[in-house]
């Protein structure tokens, strides 16, 4: 996959995630984890998006890791919407999947530019 692929994948990642905040039901705690899936699941998008423009490779490689720990910790809140029951993991399995794509993405990224700066160096 290459990057301008990737960014259209994680932008629609992003887009998702709010149209699912958007249709949780309005308790208090579906809002509070509600909230903080929208903060990862966008920020994602928006730290790869940063990690494109880096200008060099330990710059690409902290944004990239951003956006990887975005990445999971929006897994990690879409399993406390179905371990809490207040969604069914049937409805987030799709994003769930596609979360566990963009962070195995991510972490070769990573481990791809690490490689490559201990062979430059």
């Amino acid at each position: 996959m290459d990057t301008d692929e990737l960014k259209k994948q994680t932008k629609y990642y992003g887009l998702r995630v709010i149209k699912l905040v958007e249709v949780l039901p309005r308790s208090e705690a579906a809002l509070v984890i509600g909230n903080q899936l929208l903060r990862s699941g966008t920020a994602m998008d928006a730290n790869y998006r940063s990690a494109c423009r880096a200008r060099s490779k330990p710059d690409f490689i902290s944004k990239v890791s951003i956006a990887l720990e975005e990445a999971d910790e929006s897994l990690y809140w879409m399993e406390m919407l179905t371990e809490a029951g207040i969604l069914s993991q049937e409805h987030l399995l799709p994003l769930m999947r596609e979360a566990d794509e963009i962070v195995a993405i991510l972490a070769a990224s990573v481990k791809t530019a690490r490689i490559s700066i201990k062979q430059r160096g």
